[in-house]
C-alpha cells in the first residue's frame, strides 16, 4: 500500500443530465489507460454496492496478496441522485464508491469492480469511470453480459474466448471454475487485459468470483 489517498468525485452537487453524462462518458474513454506500469500489486481492493430505499451502500474491502487475507474496509452509505439509467449507473454508484476510499487508511495497489469497464457501449464503465477519477488500477468484473458478443468458453477454469463489440475486442468471457458460469473480464483503468484476467484468476482461486469481490458483495449487503 501507498500512502492514503484523497479521493474526489468532480460532479458532486452539481445537476447533469443525459446529455452531459453521455459527453463525460465520451470524454472519460479517451483517458483510460490500457496498460500496467508498475510493480506488482501486494494489495487488491473488491469494490460493490447495493441500492435500496433511494440509498446507495457502497463497500470497500482490501485483501493482502498473494494471501488474499483481508486487511481492511470501508463502508459508506450515500442517496441516490441519479436515475437508473443502463448504460449510466457508473453515475448512481461512483460517489458512494469514493465516500468509501475516504473511508480507507491506505490507498489498494489495485481495484477489482462488480461491474464493467471497457465492454461498456462508449467503453465507460463503472470501473474505467472509478479508475480514471482515482487514478488507480481497475479491472471491471461483470456477472453479466452488458454489450457485445462471445462464444462460450471451454468447461475448465482459466478458459477464455473474446467479448467483442463493433469489431473491437472489449474484453474476455472468463471461466474461474470448472463447469460453472463465466464471468466478463474487462480493463477499467492503467491495466491491460492479459493481467487482468491473470489477476481476476489469482483472485479466485474457489469460488466463481474473486475472493475481493466476494467480500466486498456481503459487506455491502447484496445478499
Amino acid at each position: 500500500m501507498t500512502e492514503r489517498p484523497r479521493p474526489r468525485w468532480p460532479y458532486l452537487g452539481r445537476s447533469i443530465d443525459y446529455a452531459e453524462a453521455v459527453a463525460i462518458q465520451e470524454r472519460g474513454q479517451r483517458r483510460v489507460i490500457e496498460r500496467w506500469s508498475g510493480p506488482p500489486p501486494d494489495t487488491v481492493a473488491g469494490i460493490d454496492i447495493a441500492v435500496g430505499g433511494g440509498e446507495a451502500r457502497a463497500a470497500v474491502v482490501v485483501h493482502a496478496l498473494p494471501s488474499l487475507e483481508e486487511t481492511e474496509r470501508s463502508i459508506a452509505v450515500r442517496p441516490l441522485d441519479w436515475p437508473y439509467i443502463p448504460g449510466l449507473l457508473a453515475f448512481r454508484e461512483v460517489p458512494a464508491i469514493v465516500a468509501a476510499f475516504e473511508g480507507l487508511r491506505s490507498r489498494p495497489d489495485l481495484a477489482l469492480v462488480d461491474g464493467h469497464g471497457r465492454a461498456h457501449p462508449r467503453r465507460y464503465g463503472v470501473a474505467c469511470m472509478l479508475g480514471v477519477e482515482l487514478d488507480l488500477p481497475t479491472i471491471g468484473v461483470g456477472k453479466s453480459r452488458l454489450v457485445g458478443e462471445h462464444r462460450e468458453p471451454a468447461h475448465r477454469r482459466g478458459s477464455r474466448v473474446q467479448l467483442r463489440h463493433a469489431d473491437e475486442v472489449i474484453g474476455v468471457v472468463l471461466r474461474t471454475r470448472d463447469g460453472v458460469r463465466p464471468v466478463f473480464v474487462s480493463v477499467g483503468h492503467r491495466i491491460d487485459l492479459d493481467n487482468a484476467v491473470r489477476l481476476v484468476l489469482r483472485c479466485a482461486p474457489r469460488f466463481r468470483l474473486p475472493e475481493p469481490i466476494r467480500a466486498a458483495d456481503r459487506a455491502a449487503g447484496c445478499r
